[in-house]
């Protein structure tokens, strides 16, 4: 498994995605195709970043960085419609993708937000460190980029 991050998504590869996606009922995956295609989101902006996780030939997973567009602070990103196909789950896709978001977070932010609705989600992201303790309005969870300041 390989994650590369994209600047010019190939929106056929990621397709797939977003069908497996609704069969689960997951609207957000193609909220990040809508918005990719129409230009709303191409998370291309500074401190912006799409990630994509490829198995041989076939996108497996995707992630996004975005400004947190909630947060009155410039210093606040949000991770964005992170979404690992049924079939590679719990083989470390969901890690690798939300790592290099992270990565790329701490170039640009101080904070890193999000917001899920899924309970399998939200122990995805408290395992890896995300708190929902005191959590910033339109979000569940949240992550010091840079604890030792904290």
């Amino acid at each position: 498994m390989c994650v590369t991050r994209v600047r010019n998504l190939t929106v056929d590869e990621v397709f797939p995605l977003v069908l497996e996606s609704e069969r689960e009922g997951f609207r957000f995956v193609r909220r990040l195709y809508d918005d990719y295609v129409s230009g709303a989101n191409r998370f291309n902006r500074d401190g912006e970043a799409l990630f994509v996780a490829h198995q041989l030939e076939q996108v497996v997973g995707i992630c996004g960085l975005n400004k947190d567009p909630y947060s009155q602070f410039g210093n606040v990103g949000r991770v964005r419609r992170l979404y690992v196909l049924p079939d590679f789950r719990k083989y470390g896709v969901g890690r690798r993708l939300v790592s290099d978001v992270i990565l790329e977070a701490k170039r640009f932010y101080e904070t890193l937000t999000l917001r899920t609705d899924n309970p399998v989600a939200d122990q995805f992201y408290r395992i890896i460190g995300f708190s929902t303790v005191h959590v910033p309005d339109n979000a569940t969870h949240w992550l010091s980029l840079n604890p030792d300041n904290d």
